[in-house]
């Protein structure tokens, strides 16, 4: 026969877990409905496209450079930088970029914010270590089926960031560049 000791804490327990289950099903519900994510090509558009890429460059197995497109026309879209933080958290001190392509509509001006960055696999490691970014805003208008990455370059002596056509290498409006270390980010913008 079970104590009435016993049958409390089963009780509690019970309804802890009760309440944990809830608090996560609102939390999700809660997040899930400030995340959403921008599509540049709306549902039914039927015109010409081109497709804009991100790119990287692995310097070793727990830092990347990131080149990418974090605002298209003044909305947040998904990029390389943040889905390669996602698919690597609980990793330690690896990391593996995630490359992210996205279809834009083409003959239609667009206004890029453009970002090159530095990312550890680990926050000890961006803590410790040197952070570079360098972000600016181009306009441009696609040609269809045209294919455009965003490129860059990060260091003491000059950081940038740009968007070229991925065939030709010609570079795409205008280069956003930073010299020195005005690209070094301080331990607090880290």
């Amino acid at each position: 026969m079970p104590s009435i000791f016993g049958m409390f804490v089963e009780t509690l327990l019970t309804e802890t877990d009760q309440m944990k289950k809830l608090l996560s099903l609102l939390a999700f519900a809660f997040l899930s409905g400030c995340a959403s994510v921008y599509n540049p090509v709306p549902d039914g558009y039927v015109g010409p496209t081109s497709n804009l890429s991100d790119s990287f460059n692995v310097v070793s197995g727990s830092k990347v450079e990131f080149f990418y497109v974090d605002q298209l026309d003044g909305h947040q879209v998904t990029n390389s930088r943040f889905a390669s933080i996602a698919a690597n958290k609980g990793r330690g001190m690896s990391m593996s970029p995630v490359f992210i392509q996205r279809a834009i509509p083409a003959n239609k001006p667009l206004s890029l914010l453009l970002v090159a960055r530095t990312e550890y696999a680990a926050p000890i490691l961006t803590l410790t270590n040197a952070v570079y970014q360098v972000k600016g805003t181009i306009d441009f208008t696609p040609e269809p089926n045209k294919r455009y990455i965003v490129r860059g370059e990060l260091g003491e002596s000059r950081s940038s960031v740009w968007l070229e056509e991925k065939d030709s290498k010609q570079l795409v409006g205008k280069k956003i560049e930073l010299e020195g270390s005005a690209a070094k980010l301080g331990f607090l913008e880290k």
